[in-house]
């Protein structure tokens, strides 16, 4: 079950976010791919505000996740600089954990994600407009994708 949505504006994109974040829950793992600067972080956003994070949300490129306190554990990582899973820390923690997992970059460990998931790609299509391209893998996640 796949859904396209067209925005316009980082704004809209955090709304679209904000939707989807109202209808995950506990044990939730969100697959985030697109080009660099295509919104898998704006999107993030709009999906905490949804899970009630009142922190603000930026990148975890350089620290590789981050954690977020809302109406559950928000964990959000970005693979980018990951080159499979030589970590010097337990990823499956994250993705099995009590909390929604939103995974930026998500091929690098594509060998530990789970069957199931929402996959969201942001298509860049101009400096403001995007298509978000969401994916339901799963009865699951396609109950939260008729929600959005």
């Amino acid at each position: 079950m796949q859904k396209t949505i067209q925005v316009h504006n980082a704004e809209e994109t955090i709304r679209v976010g904000e939707r989807i974040g109202k209808n995950l829950h506990p044990g939730d793992v969100v697959l985030l791919i697109g080009d660099l600067s295509a919104g898998k972080t704006t999107i993030t956003k709009g999906i905490g505000a949804g899970l009630g994070v009142k922190k603000i949300i930026n990148s975890p490129t350089f620290t590789i996740v981050k954690e977020y306190k809302g109406r559950c554990p928000l964990y959000h990582l970005d693979l980018y600089r990951l080159n499979g899973l030589n970590l010097d820390f337990d990823l499956e923690e994250f993705i099995e954990g009590d909390g929604v997992c939103v995974i930026e970059w998500p091929y690098q460990v594509e060998e530990i994600l789970p069957k199931e998931f929402l996959l969201i790609e942001l298509i860049r299509i101009d400096e403001l407009r995007r298509s978000i391209q969401i994916e339901a893998k799963g009865l699951r996640y396609e109950e939260v994708l008729k929600q959005i």
